[in-house]
């Protein structure tokens, strides 16, 4: 069991137990207050399954009703209609929650205003004589389990009409319904809220981290950092001749990367061809998730041919960037390789460089790419409209604030220090941010099969 998990757990000992509770002959559910019912979902509320009328009938004429596909256009509690139709056969209410029944199965929305639905989805209306609508959102989010059990177990994962009717819901009496639902919809605002703040704290962090590293690459050490390098503090500063960078110390040179480097686009991609080598490939998730590829992480595997593996073999002080991404704000994302690798190869949609040392030291490199400015040249270069590339031209000829080697590695030692307080900064906060969402799932699954008697914390 998670730490987080044992945290809420022991958050919600503060509650009280219901007086008396009865087996519901429901494995996974177990015990519930002895008054409460069982029942399919098909006997307390609506269900209507989607169709998806012909694309071709898809505008985005306001007037017109909105249609929802699927689960893309879901946002935290309502959905944001990218088309509309007035030709759609399934139309729901307001107020109606809506539940995927395609992949990613079991994801809920409600619906702000009366909606066309594809066959991606379902709406359920709640019977107001035995499930308030209120109380259901909160019930769904548990009960949904049930059908990702089932969805999981197919071969296309989605589920059927007379599965999400079958599922088993439980019901209190209605003026608990809506103490439930009351008590949960102020507990989740709150936990919600807390997590905004720390979710704030943690973009304000990488904030100061950027701009650490930014000034660091561009302008030198802060004066205190410099004075224990046993740098001079008054160094004068010079116009480097680029309106994005301003000045830079004046012993500082510009240099072109490809005057500093050997840049090279892996050919190298995910498939594994017959009568080529076994390879590990370092892809893209693992340098948009790493800092520093380490021998740890799990490469992908695939083959490639011995020309490939001379060229594209990872080499201590590469530094490796995503070349190409659906994003514009992923181009350019840097991770450094400290040590050589047996068998891991740059894999595809990366470009791999390695530095001539006695210009620029590779981790000093990978700084860089951080820096913003020096990675706004890549955005601006990057072309595309659904995926962007980046050219190797304006790789090679992109520009790089370059101090005396000497420099450099006390800069890199500043700011592995540095940034290293502010990571494991982050991790607590993120690691907080998981304790509080185990939390809130706890509280509501508790509250909803009645673990947990809230019925006088309402006031």
């Amino acid at each position: 069991m998670s730490e987080a998990l044992n945290a809420a757990e022991g958050g919600l000992r503060k509650y009280k137990s219901y007086p008396a509770y009865r087996n519901s002959g429901v494995e996974w559910l177990g015990e519930i207050p002895e008054h409460w019912a069982i029942k399919r979902l098909k006997f307390a509320a609506t269900t209507i399954m989607g169709q998806s009328p012909s694309s071709d009938d898809y505008t985005f004429d306001e007037d017109e009703t909105p249609f929802l596909q699927g689960n893309a256009e879901f946002g935290t509690q309502y959905p944001i209609a990218r088309y509309f139709c007035n030709t759609a056969n399934k139309i729901v209410p307001t107020g109606s929650i809506l539940i995927s029944v395609r992949a990613p199965v079991g994801a809920l929305n409600i619906a702000d205003r009366d909606y066309g639905i594809g066959r991606g989805l379902c709406a359920i209306v709640p019977d107001s004589c035995d499930l308030l609508p209120e109380f259901a959102w909160h019930l769904l989010t548990v009960t949904r389990d049930e059908l990702l059990s089932i969805a999981t177990g197919s071969t296309y994962e989605a589920v059927a009409a007379d599965e999400v009717e079958a599922m088993i819901i439980i019901l209190p009496l209605l003026n608990e319904q809506s103490a439930i639902a009351s008590f949960l919809d102020r507990e989740t605002s709150k936990i919600d809220a807390l997590i905004e703040k720390k979710e704030r704290l943690i973009e304000l962090l990488q904030e100061k981290r950027s701009a650490l590293i930014t000034h660091a690459v561009t302008k030198g050490l802060p004066a205190a950092a410099a004075a224990q390098a046993g740098l001079d503090l008054t160094v004068p500063m010079k116009d480097s001749g680029m309106e994005w960078l301003g000045e830079i110390p004046e012993h500082w040179d510009v240099k072109k990367l490809k005057h500093m480097s050997s840049v090279q686009f892996s050919s190298v991609d995910k498939k594994s061809y017959e009568g080529e080598i076994p390879v590990r490939l370092c892809n893209y998730v693992d340098v948009y998730y790493n800092d520093f590829i380490l021998p740890d992480l799990n490469f992908m595997e695939a083959t490639a041919s011995p020309s490939e593996i001379s060229k594209f073999i990872l080499r201590k002080g590469d530094v490796i960037i995503t070349k190409d991404s659906e994003s514009w704000d992923d181009i350019a994302i840097s991770a450094y390789v400290p040590s050589d690798f047996e068998g891991v190869l740059c894999g595809y949609h990366l470009a791999q460089i390695h530095s001539n040392n006695a210009v620029i030291d590779g981790e000093y490199l990978f700084r860089s790419f951080s820096a913003q400015g020096i990675n706004d040249q890549f955005k601006v270069a990057a072309n595309g409209i659904t995926r962007y590339g980046l050219g190797k031209y304006w790789l090679d000829n992109s520009f790089f604030p370059t101090p005396p080697t000497d420099e450099q590695y006390g800069i890199t030692k500043f700011l592995d220090l540095e940034t290293a307080k502010i990571d494991a900064l982050i991790e607590k906060i993120c690691q907080a941010i998981e304790c509080l969402k185990e939390y809130r799932t706890a509280l509501i699954s508790a509250a909803v099969t009645g673990k947990i008697d809230v019925r006088e914390k309402t006031i």
